[in-house]
């Protein structure tokens, strides 16, 4: 992909910062035998290896409680943080003010997108714990002017009703717990037409850009549309969504430089090919990351931005991850696409997948919390889609679990 001069500029300047102190860093590229060529901006993004989350945990394991990637001495460092623990255990990640400045400016270029109005009221259904989260929105929307209502402590029907109450024009949450507080809705007889919800700005999972589950909350939300963002704790707001193609996220060019790359080689994929996404962030200096390999798997498309500078958006959103494609009897599943089928269903308020690997051959099978006649449809489509029959049960409502941030929907029964 070609890098405009001010990208380029930027990964010059913070190069001999990072290379001169951070330890973590430094060793990597020692041991990488390419230490001289990679101070020129050019020559280390051809030589500079990837970096894998299995090097960052590694590191924390190491050295506690915060691992060797801080360029900074500890007291330069005032936000704390911890990645969700999807996969692994939880890593800790130290920001310092001009960092948290740099991930707030980010947060702006979504707001943008989304176009968050200044003295909006912005209602965030988020736990507010160690996860980064929504936590860098709250501040950037406070800073924009807006009223920001935290909802932490709340139960989902507290939310719902604040939400409500307060006229909220624009709601902070998971794709999936805005249709949980719909079906909260449901039980509860509320009219949602009484709410005057603009926009829904939602992140945290794959299918947040899938037209299947917006389809589902504008329908819910009587109409309120559907803004979706993507960042994650390693390398903070990354993405937006680009407002003059629904479902596609683009790139912050300004604050990242992005590959898409063969899993499996490493080699850049071409345009239309899915890849999985790799970040090297350009601004957050205290604790970097250098071609983090993110695990993201996305469909490139470049084009050229109205400032003439090559823009990266990403097909259909994030499509799924590198790890949690599953092998059942020769077929490749991916939870995105298995969620794109069941979203078609309405009447389904909640699902969970089982992945049986006690034998040779791993077997699916899933729980809907739908009717025996809406199983029997879902079966039929999967049966379609894969060419492989998936038995799809009827549970009770209310029986499966629910999820306030990242769902849990795939479970893997092991020997």
């Amino acid at each position: 992909m070609p890098y405009s001069t001010g990208q380029l500029e930027k990964l010059g300047e913070i190069l001999p910062v990072v290379l001169k102190t951070n330890l973590f860093q430094r060793e990597r590229l020692r041991q990488s035998g390419e230490e001289e060529k990679l101070l020129e901006p050019r020559e280390f993004l051809e030589h500079c290896p990837f970096t894998t989350k299995e090097e960052l945990a590694k590191d924390h394991l190491e050295n506690p409680p915060y691992g060797t990637n801080l360029t900074f001495p500890l007291e330069d460092y005032v936000r704390f943080h911890q990645t969700s623990g999807t996969k692994g255990a939880p890593m800790t990640w130290l920001d310092t003010r001009e960092d948290w400045e740099w991930m707030l400016d980010n947060w702006n270029t979504v707001l943008d997108a989304a176009i968050v109005e200044t003295k909006a009221t912005c209602f965030f259904a988020f736990s507010f714990g160690p996860f980064l989260g929504f936590w860098t929105a709250f501040e950037a929307v406070h800073r924009r002017g807006c009223l920001s209502i935290p909802a932490g402590g709340m139960s989902s029907e507290q939310r719902l009703q604040a939400i409500l109450n307060s006229n909220a024009d624009y709601l902070f949450c998971t794709p999936t717990y805005a249709l949980h507080l719909t079906e909260v809705a449901r039980e509860k007889n509320w009219d949602l037409s009484k709410t005057s919800l603009r926009k829904i700005i939602v992140a945290g999972e794959p299918g947040g850009s899938s037209p299947e589950l917006r389809k589902q909350l504008r329908k819910f939300w009587l109409g309120a549309e559907v803004s979706d963002h993507y960042g994650m704790t390693e390398v903070g707001p990354a993405a937006y969504e680009n407002p003059d193609e629904e479902g596609n996220l683009r790139i912050i060019q300004k604050s990242f430089l992005a590959e898409v790359v063969s899993p499996e080689s490493g080699e850049p994929v071409d345009e239309g090919e899915q890849g999985e996404l790799v970040l090297t962030t350009l601004g957050r200096i205290g604790s970097p990351v250098f071609r983090y390999r993110t695990g993201d798997l996305v469909v490139p498309k470049w084009s050229k931005g109205e400032d003439g500078e090559t823009c990266l958006d990403l097909i259909g959103g994030i499509l799924g991850r590198t790890d949690d494609m599953v092998v059942v009897r020769g077929v490749n599943l991916y939870p995105s696409s298995v969620d794109s089928i069941i979203r078609k269903f309405d009447e389904v308020s909640e699902y969970q997948v089982e992945i049986d690997e006690r034998e040779t051959m791993s077997e699916a099978r899933i729980r809907v919390e739908a009717s025996s006649e809406v199983t029997v449809a879902i079966e039929k489509s999967l049966t379609e889609a894969f060419s492989l029959r998936i038995p799809v049960e009827s549970v009770p409502k209310g029986s499966l679990p629910r999820f306030e941030m990242k769902a849990k929907r795939w479970i893997r029964v092991e020997s």
